[in-house]
């Protein structure tokens, strides 16, 4: 599927507008292509993702954590590449921009993420995520 790239209204620039699409794709499609180097290239070090999770054992719910480094580690093990390319959705809307911060929604295959970015040192990078599966899609 081809990326839709919509955009709430804002002040920020055409080319910060392309650079943070590129850094939601370069997440997402690094994903989908097994590329820990263009997911890598997307995120800050010190990226913080979570989803919410039920946690049967406690019978609560539960943020689970992910770090930058078991992401790139699952792109490299080719979880993304199980989508069949024309099953690979990858719709980018950008919420909103601030000076140098931004929020991202990405709708994918089987998850939606909410995306926080900063622009540090003239660059894009994802900082937070929180996430969650599509109805059907969760892992069983």
């Amino acid at each position: 599927m081809a990326a839709q790239q919509d955009v709430a209204e804002t002040t920020a620039s055409t080319e910060d507008l392309e650079a943070i699409r590129h850094t939601a794709l370069d997440y997402t499609e690094g994903w989908y292509e097994g590329s820990a180097e263009r997911i890598e290239k997307a995120l800050h070090f010190h990226l913080a993702k979570r989803s919410v999770v039920h946690d049967a054992d406690q019978d609560m719910d539960v943020l689970r954590p992910m770090s930058g480094l078991e992401l790139a580690v699952g792109a490299r093990e080719g979880g993304g590449r199980e989508i069949p390319t024309e099953r690979q959705q990858k719709d980018v809307t950008v919420l909103d921009v601030f000076g140098n911060v931004a929020s991202v929604k990405v709708v994918a295959s089987g998850w939606i993420d909410y995306i926080h970015m900063a622009k540090m040192n003239g660059r894009w990078v994802i900082v937070n995520v929180l996430w969650a599966w599509k109805p059907g899609h969760e892992p069983e």
